[in-house]
């Protein structure tokens, strides 16, 4: 267990390489998240290999290849509230994107927003 609520596997790359590693700040935001929810959250993507990321389109310096970025669902609650929480909580650091059923957080040091809901 990397905490209370989330093990290892749930961030392992989704190519079965088996790369799993994770950033102890990110799991201390999801941990916040899952607190102020009470809901289990979902990690639709979290570490990623070079290669894995690339097939998916990732940026070639995505923060998920660090461990550092997940795009998570919070069972139950819509994803423009999860996304208005973290932007509430950090409103000066972070990334912090919205999707359409997902949201990304990752824990760069500056602050980052952007919005591709109307993107398929």
């Amino acid at each position: 267990m990397l905490s209370e609520h989330f093990k290892r596997k749930e961030f392992e790359c989704q190519c079965g390489c088996g790369y799993d590693t994770v950033d102890h700040e990110l799991i201390l935001v999801l941990e916040d998240l899952r607190v102020y929810f009470s809901r289990p959250i979902m990690i639709n993507s979290g570490c990623r290999c070079m290669e894995y990321n690339q097939k998916v389109g990732g940026s070639a310096n995505s923060l998920h290849i660090e461990g550092k970025a997940a795009d998570i669902r919070v069972t139950g609650i819509h994803e423009n509230a999860v996304a208005d929480y973290l932007e509430f909580m950090y409103p000066d650091k972070y990334g912090i994107g919205r999707y359409r059923y997902r949201t990304h957080i990752d824990v760069r040091e500056n602050k980052a927003r952007w919005d591709k809901r109307g993107e398929k």
